[in-house]
């Protein structure tokens, strides 16, 4: 299938690892030229340099904290000057750290809103005049599973992340006649840093090793394993792209068959 992607420009936050950098690399490898963005300017720069390698596209690397309510617009700004455009949107970000609701503190809740729900409102925000100037212009949310079967151990990212699927689908139908497209993938357990970091700590808390918690934890899937990124690239590649031109307002789980809801 022809994505009609070579030549657009792409954003993408929280790149320099996981989930994110799966994406640049997936949509650099359609023709993308793509901006990354991660907080920590070595990651960063190594990531960059790892993409161009595998792709040899065209990578930017951009640093900057988007729970800062200053740098989503500025890296708006940096993008358009780099790449001439902006077609496509990935707005990601570090999941909250797991806890319960009686061990979760108020600065706690305020900071993982900054991270998981105002990081997008205000990437989106800062982007909308430049995506309307787009033909394809689409927006793709990072959430999580949680937002559908809460993951034990996790209240943030459960609570917080439901709020950004609903300023995904409220944007799909509030700017929808302006073009411009808005999903959401709803991911599932991937094999990546974050995920690994989460099944430590459960193994920790449960007595048990890392392997025992991630073998469990595949046995949830009928697919008996978890995710790779690629695999959750490729859902996101497409859902970015026009190829999708009429889907819009989608909250789509890559989760293996992990979610047992029939909606």
């Amino acid at each position: 299938m022809e994505l009609h992607l070579k030549g657009k420009s792409a954003f993408i936050a929280g790149a320099s690892r996981g989930l994110g950098y799966a994406v640049a690399r997936g949509l650099l490898l359609e023709g993308c030229r793509v901006v990354i963005n991660g907080r920590n300017n070595i990651n960063l720069d190594s990531a960059a340099a790892r993409l161009i390698n595998e792709t040899g596209g065209m990578v930017v690397p951009l640093s900057g904290d988007v729970t800062d309510p200053d740098v989503p617009a500025l890296l708006m700004r940096s993008t358009v000057d780099a790449l001439g455009s902006l077609d496509l949107l990935v707005t990601n970000s570090g999941g909250p750290p797991p806890g319960q609701f009686e061990n979760v503190a108020d600065a706690d809740w305020y900071k993982a809103i900054d991270s998981s729900l105002m990081s997008h409102v205000r990437l989106i925000r800062a982007a909308l005049p430049h995506l309307q100037d787009s033909e394809i212009p689409s927006v793709l949310t990072i959430t999580s599973i949680s937002v559908k079967q809460p993951i034990p151990n996790l209240i943030l990212s459960n609570s917080i992340r439901a709020a950004t699927v609903g300023l995904t689908k409220t944007l799909a139908l509030e700017i929808g006649h302006t073009g411009i497209r808005f999903n959401s993938i709803l991911p599932g357990w991937t094999t990546t840093e974050r995920v690994t970091e989460l099944l430590t700590n459960r193994a920790a808390q449960n007595g048990t090793t890392v392997e025992f918690e991630i073998a469990r934890q595949s046995s949830e899937s009928p697919l008996g394993r978890l995710a790779t990124p690629e695999e959750f690239a490729n859902a996101a590649v497409f859902l970015l792209s026009p190829a999708a031109s009429y889907i819009t307002g989608v909250m789509l789980t890559v989760d293996g068959g992990m979610y047992k809801g029939t909606l």
